[in-house]
């Protein structure tokens, strides 16, 4: 029976809306099979999508820039309403509104114990690590529907403490699934604090919540490059200075003209494998940002790196590429003594306080990443903006509860 509608990826450039059956209180079949445990999930909750964002990360995938095959689901930043829970649910009940990480984690594995919840060991057979809709990601249905399956629910979900308090600010709330605690965990592993100065490679949306981030963390001037103008004037709208690299002048130089000195106390890569060099129509070098944040960073600093990169992308510029094999200077960042922070953000160790922030009316990170609110019919042109370097991150609202 087909009783939930789900985005998915139709081929480069394209996605589709699909109907697939309601579902069920079950992990996938390859990751029972593939670590020998039980498919029926007791442990699990359906969720009625609230809302559902479009990612960055997804458009690489539907970008054609990763081994995604056609008709993989999409959709890994999910806020529901409980509507079906399993016998084994001891801590939530159906009606409670949840954020839920785009990591998934058991909870029980030595990484989940060590608060490492993005590589939990007992949710994908190929590797350490789950997300939701994603390729060699474990085969878990997107969230990119009316509907989707919460396994290890008591561990998952973030239940927010007032329904109707948290359906005010839900574009603020929605973010807390992935980008507000993947750019905060960027600023955080970069070593921002009070009076820091910092650069931000990249003002889509992780980029501009990895700057709204190192503002909250007490930075005293935030630098964020780009070369798309929409998106720069975006982070200058929440007081972030503006590298703008269309220009191809050198990120010294312009670090050197903002702080009066060419280095920076903390750096964010926010793009990821897909960088280009600079200048308004460079081509595509993927180890431009990694190379950028190492040359403006001072000796000793940390590199947050929460931009993407992956083993397998058929679209690369050359054969090293495509196997995530890229021309980062290690010798620079060895000489300067840097920390290196990579891999998914641990959702779990910051999306409570964030939460917090924002219900107690101190952080507004919808508006500083310019959330927009589509319908799920209207994925495709969310997805088609986005692409184009829209200035925006696109909420979907699958049943008009934000409209509401």
């Amino acid at each position: 029976m087909a009783d939930n509608k789900v985005v998915v990826y139709a081929g480069p450039g394209q996605v589709a809306i699909e109907n697939i059956e309601f579902p069920k209180l079950e992990i996938p079949r390859e990751v029972a099979e593939g670590l020998g445990i039980k498919q029926a999930a007791p442990h699990a909750v359906i969720l009625k999508l609230v809302t559902t964002n479009i990612c960055g990360s997804d458009q690489h995938m539907v970008r054609g820039r990763t081994t995604a095959p056609v008709g993989q689901s999409l959709g890994h930043e999910i806020t529901g309403e409980i509507v079906e829970i399993g016998d084994d649910v001891l801590f939530h009940k159906v009606g409670d509104i949840c954020s839920v990480p785009f990591n998934i984690a058991c909870g029980r594995c030595r990484m989940c114990n060590e608060g490492k919840t993005g590589i939990c060991l007992n949710v994908n057979p190929a590797r350490a690590g789950a997300a939701y809709g994603y390729v060699d990601m474990g085969g878990w249905v997107g969230g990119q529907a009316e509907y989707v399956m919460i396994p290890f629910a008591d561990f998952n979900l973030l239940k927010f403490p007032d329904r109707d308090a948290a359906l005010e600010k839900i574009l603020d709330l929605t973010m807390l699934s992935d980008i507000f605690p993947t750019g905060y965990h960027g600023a955080y592993t970069a070593g921002v604090t009070t009076g820091s100065t910092v650069y931000v490679a990249g003002a889509g949306p992780v980029g501009l919540a990895a700057a709204y981030s190192a503002q909250l963390l007490g930075a005293s001037t935030v630098i964020v490059g780009d070369m798309n103008a929409d998106r720069l004037a975006q982070a200058a709208s929440f007081g972030c200075e503006i590298a703008d690299l269309s220009k191809g002048d050198s990120l010294v130089d312009i670090v050197s003209d903002i702080l009066g000195e060419p280095e920076v106390d903390a750096a964010v890569d926010a793009v990821g494998f897909e960088a280009r060099g600079h200048g308004k129509d460079a081509a595509e070098a993927p180890a431009t940002v990694l190379n950028d944040i190492m040359n403006v960073s001072r000796a000793g600093a940390s590199l947050g790196i929460p931009g993407l990169y992956v083993t397998g992308d058929p679209g690369a510029v050359d054969d090293a590429a495509k196997v995530g094999q890229i021309g980062v200077r290690l010798g620079l960042g060895w000489a300067k003594s840097h920390t290196f922070v990579t891999g998914q953000c641990p959702v779990k160790q910051y999306n409570r306080k964030l939460m917090n922030l924002i219900l107690a009316d101190k952080a507004h990170i919808a508006k500083a990443v310019n959330a927009t609110t589509i319908s799920l019919d209207d994925a495709a042109v969310g997805y088609a903006a986005f692409d184009k370097g829209a200035a925006q991150k696109f909420v979907i609202d699958p049943h008009g509860m934000v409209r509401a």
